[in-house]
């Protein structure tokens, strides 16, 4: 196949879970396909990073964007023009002109049997109508998210909340209806966006992780040690961690006072290192490489109580045969049974004594690692995520009947 993958924020460092997939599905598509990438870079990124990576590809092409920040005055830019249009500002601030001329010169000029839209932001980067059937990557089902932060949010933005994300979903539903396929990354996922589109042809591939990077390494559990890793820019992650200082941690050193708590991923707000300062817990920022910090701890928390998709986070944490306790959001999607691979609990209190119980009990931890080290090796290595990735794709192309439909429902602007 000739494909043509399409995602803004960029593909390297590997420092988010979206990314992550992404890059390791090209790495294991390029070896066997002419696969061509058109992304972009924020600032502090190195392109040339990721040329080096991956260098079966075809070609790889990469323009300088960061998109407009809250309370910026390009975000207020922003949001005004997407009141005027079917796009959400979420969206709307990911439209790139210059990627979008990219996209539309590159379809033109080279013959591609399909191009992926990697995320539902590449969309408003597409040409309409697409000369090659389009292949939508859903890593998350979107409105969910957007609809989860509306319900944990202060009563004054529920209501600018609650019309976003349903512009959110109107745009979500009229993606993967006009896509020749729609690729979600969990059966969950695959049933929310087969009932938003009933029309839309939604097929579902399982999360993977790199089981020879990510394995026990010998080191030594430190006493009462918790650990979450993520990028802490993204709000779902940084709510999270929030919720566990504020209704969660207090409880858990109540019955075991040594305990500790190491947050780990980039950009953590100045709230956030105001709170764990507070709280006495240890905050990182960027590191190059989480599984130290893995490594040492006793359990692996996610106390996620918004967000979409699956968190690659716990596999990452199962292939290190760490003892996870998870949110039923966090572990959303996931093929795990609660119990054996993990413990999950959404009440805070139930959620510290779940951690507690396993701070005290070894053996229970070392049971729930192993069980989950076998799975993730068995059953989700990113080669096998890859080939299933690629037979959708496959099957996408034998399929003449869908349209090639616009896909941005014909946007208004007031620009």
């Amino acid at each position: 196949m000739r494909i043509l993958w399409v995602k803004v924020g960029g593909l390297w460092p590997l420092n988010e879970g979206g990314r992550l997939r992404s890059f390791h599905i090209l790495s294991e598509l390029s070896q066997r396909h002419h696969v061509s990438i058109l992304t972009t870079h924020g600032p502090g990124d190195d392109p040339r990073e990721l040329q080096a990576r991956l260098t079966r590809s075809e070609s790889i092409a990469s323009l300088p964007y960061a998109a407009p920040k809250r309370r910026s005055a390009r975000f207020a830019v922003a949001l005004a023009r997407s009141w005027c249009s079917p796009l959400p500002v979420n969206l709307w601030k990911w439209r790139i002109p210059a990627l979008r001329r990219a996209v539309a010169h590159v379809l033109a000029a080279r013959d591609f049997d399909l191009c992926v839209a990697d995320f539902l932001f590449a969309v408003p980067n597409l040409p309409r109508p697409s000369p090659v059937p389009v292949v939508l990557f859903e890593h998350n089902v979107e409105h969910l998210i957007w609809k989860r932060l509306s319900r944990t949010a202060p009563p004054w933005q529920r209501a600018l909340l609650g019309l976003e994300w349903r512009k959110v979903r109107r745009y979500e539903a009229r993606a993967c209806a006009q896509a020749r396929l729609t690729i979600a990354v969990s059966e969950t996922d695959r049933a929310f966006l087969a009932a938003l589109a009933p029309s839309a042809t939604v097929r579902a591939i399982p999360t993977g992780v790199d089981t020879a990077y990510f394995t026990p390494n010998g080191v030594r559990e430190a006493p009462g040690r918790l650990v979450f890793t993520g990028a802490m820019d993204w709000y779902p992650n940084e709510d999270a961690i929030l919720h566990l200082l504020d209704g969660i941690l207090p409880a858990i050193r109540r019955e075991v006072p040594e305990a500790s708590l190491t947050i780990v991923g980039r950009n953590p707000s100045a709230r956030l290192r105001a709170a764990a300062a507070a709280a006495g817990v240890q905050v990182t920022g960027t590191v190059e490489d989480v599984r130290p910090y893995v490594a040492e701890a006793a359990v692996y928390v996610v106390p996620l109580r918004i967000g979409g998709g699956t968190r690659l986070k716990i596999f990452e944490g199962l292939a290190m045969a760490k003892a996870v306790v998870s949110t039923t959001v966090g572990a959303e999607g996931l093929p795990l049974v609660a119990g054996t691979h993990l413990l999950r609990a959404d009440d805070p209190g139930e959620f510290a004594r779940a951690v507690v119980s396993l701070l005290r009990d070894p053996a229970r931890r070392r049971a729930l690692g192993a069980a989950g080290r076998r799975l993730v090796t068995e059953r989700y290595s990113w080669t096998r995520v890859a080939r299933e990735f690629e037979a959708r794709c496959e099957e996408a192309l034998t399929d003449r009947s869908r349209l090639h439909q616009p896909l941005n429902g014909g946007t208004r602007s007031c620009a």
